[in-house]
């Protein structure tokens, strides 16, 4: 297993830090209110984790396509996976807050499972799959709190 290399590593902790707000609005009242009064609502939980969890999976599609173009062998089944965590964002992801951050929770474990058979086909470096487990980890941690304390 291969080092994550220090930037990829960072910047990835740091994309957790709006689902860790949105927790934090959950187990904050004085922090959700303060948000309320001072950006609105749109950056307290769950509005804060539904909406930053669709970007993502959205984003982690993009991520997924620069891989596919490198298995020119496998192109039609690695492009046609990478395009699936957008559309799960964009045809589950609704319905209200518990249908939503659940819908969100599924898209992340099978984006997870997608990563890995990219992986397995060699077309993502070697410290991608102990980096998306951390991130996965804690995105789905996250979106479960959601649902717990919401």
């Amino acid at each position: 297993m291969s080092a994550i290399p220090r930037p990829a590593l960072a910047l990835g902790l740091a994309g957790l830090l709006p689902f860790l707000f949105g927790v934090a609005t959950l187990l904050s009242p004085a922090l959700a209110d303060l948000t309320l009064r001072l950006v609105g609502p749109r950056f307290t939980a769950p509005y804060v984790l539904i909406s930053y969890g669709t970007v993502i999976l959205c984003f982690m599609s993009g991520v997924l396509w620069g891989f596919a173009a490198r298995g020119a062998e496998q192109q039609w089944t690695g492009y046609a996976l990478s395009v699936i965590p957008a559309l799960w964002a964009f045809f589950f992801v609704g319905g209200g807050a518990v249908f939503a951050l659940n819908a969100l929770i599924a898209g992340f474990l099978g984006l997870l499972l997608i990563d890995w058979h990219f992986s397995r086909l060699g077309l993502t470096p070697r410290w991608w799959m102990p980096l998306r487990l951390i991130l996965t980890a804690g995105v789905v941690l996250c979106l479960a709190l959601g649902l717990t304390l919401g």
